[in-house]
């Protein structure tokens, strides 16, 4: 249900306005998440381009701080499905194949937070929807920016294993 309503905001408010309010709806969302502690599923997505840079974001609220794309998934939703949708709503980017990376077990703002990972490469250029992704870039691995989310690293060495062992 909530899914429905944030999408309905999504498409009736102006780009601006949506991106002026989205701080305000992530306090309430992190306050909500601390005290309720309800299990949170989501998706997490790296994204590399030919060069094999990979695609770190900014996003228009929380901390100010370069992360990997993601985003929650539905009630029976695919997760590879999932990834699609968020990276093509975000970034407008069609992803072809995409390879599982695995299923991490983390808490986010204080509630368990299952997060099927995966990788992929974008064939076209990012164009961040300016509500919640402000900032889209591909970086060399070995000169990631700074700061980096506190989930990045973790995750970028489970793409580094699956690279090597792939």
């Amino acid at each position: 249900m909530l899914h429905l309503i944030t999408d309905w905001v999504e498409r009736a408010l102006p780009a601006s306005l949506h991106r002026a309010l989205l701080p305000f709806a992530h306090r309430i969302r992190h306050r909500w998440r601390k005290w309720h502690k309800a299990p949170i599923f989501g998706v997490g997505v790296i994204l590399t381009n030919d060069r094999g840079e990979v695609l770190l974001i900014r996003h228009s609220y929380g901390p100010r701080v370069w992360t990997l794309p993601a985003g929650g998934k539905k009630a029976g939703e695919d997760p590879t499905e999932c990834a699609r949708r968020e990276v093509r709503e975000e970034l407008g980017v069609e992803v072809g194949e995409m390879q599982s990376l695995g299923v991490i077990e983390e808490e986010l703002s204080g509630s368990p937070h299952t997060s099927h990972l995966f990788t992929g490469t974008a064939a076209t250029v990012p164009k961040p929807d300016q509500r919640e992704i402000v900032e889209a870039q591909f970086f060399p691995v070995y000169d990631l920016p700074e700061p980096l989310g506190w989930n990045v690293p973790r995750r970028i060495e489970i793409w580094q294993n699956y690279s090597k062992d792939s």
